[in-house]
């Protein structure tokens, strides 16, 4: 009996793919305790945005990160995308390399998880590029706390320390977003919390989903925003702008400094944004939606 030809395997296309990192927001960020071992007891409800960073990862022979748009990013381990790739690619045994260019388009240490994002992109395309059975979310959760909620791709409730995840129908709202031009350390940040010990209790959930599309102010907060506006007066400035052109309950972002505020359509989000860019032309301004 002639023996059947093996099926040919497809070959790797060499191009890179290009790859969308969403930011996010917390719509309430509660931080219930400090715990025993240091880590934090939280409480958030974290959703996806339209806007975020590009990555663009093909094969390699070796692992190479480029980065572009943020020229004081590190383009080596100690950026959270090569550590992801460097962890993948040993996990996965025989996998080859990577060739990966960051296209750095949200501010750095800003709230918005654009670091987390990023790896947990880069996790998913090396996944699909060198199959394996690598447990992505064990990695995920090795690299940092926000990372495995980008691995789930969708609105969530997060407790714990950020590793308990559930996932939670959000309504898809417009808002507008305002860096002031501040990089907060998310260590500071809980750090000056504990100092005051100002622990908050859990988030209304229901009231928040309830509110979103309400018109109604939403009953969320952040534990972390008064330790933070306390030390950063653009926090403040921020915070009062959104206010001032007229969108809904502003609030910052986990640690800071971007803030965020609900619009009731998106032609008030592209309207206010474009206002608060031009008055203040330092900051860094986008009007976006929940995903």
């Amino acid at each position: 009996m002639t023996p059947e030809p093996e099926a040919a395997v497809p070959p790797v296309s060499p191009t890179p793919h290009t790859y969308f990192a969403p930011a996010k927001v917390n719509l309430g960020l509660s931080v219930r305790d400090q715990r025993a071992d240091g880590y934090h007891e939280l409480h958030s409800i974290m959703v996806p945005l339209a806007v975020g960073d590009d990555l663009e990862i093909g094969p390699a022979e070796t692992l190479t990160l480029r980065v572009e748009g943020a020229p004081g990013l590190p383009a080596d381990e100690r950026n959270l995308v090569y550590r992801a790739a460097r962890a993948y690619l040993d996990a996965a045994g025989g996998a080859g390399g990577a060739q990966i260019t960051l296209h750095k388009r949200l501010p750095l240490a800003s709230g918005l998880g654009g670091g987390s994002s990023d790896a947990a992109t880069t996790l998913m395309a090396l996944a699909r590029l060198y199959p394996s059975g690598v447990n992505l979310p064990a990695l995920a959760r090795s690299l940092g706390a926000d990372v495995p909620f980008f691995l789930l791709g969708r609105a969530a409730i997060s407790q714990g320390t950020g590793e308990v995840l559930t996932p939670l129908p959000v309504p898809h709202v417009p808002l507008v977003l305002v860096n002031p031009g501040v990089e907060v350390s998310a260590r500071d940040a809980y750090a000056w919390l504990d100092e005051e010990e100002d622990y908050t209790p859990e988030l209304d959930v229901e009231g928040i989903l309830a509110a979103l599309t309400g018109g109604r102010a939403v009953p969320y907060l952040n534990a972390l925003q008064g330790p933070v506006a306390a030390r950063h007066a653009p926090v403040r400035e921020a915070l009062a702008a959104l206010s001032g052109v007229g969108l809904r309950s502003p609030l910052m972002s986990g640690s800071g400094a971007t803030c965020f505020a609900l619009a009731e359509g998106d032609d008030q989000a592209h309207d206010a944004a474009a206002f608060l860019r031009a008055r203040h032309p330092g900051w860094w301004v986008q009007a976006t939606r929940t995903l």
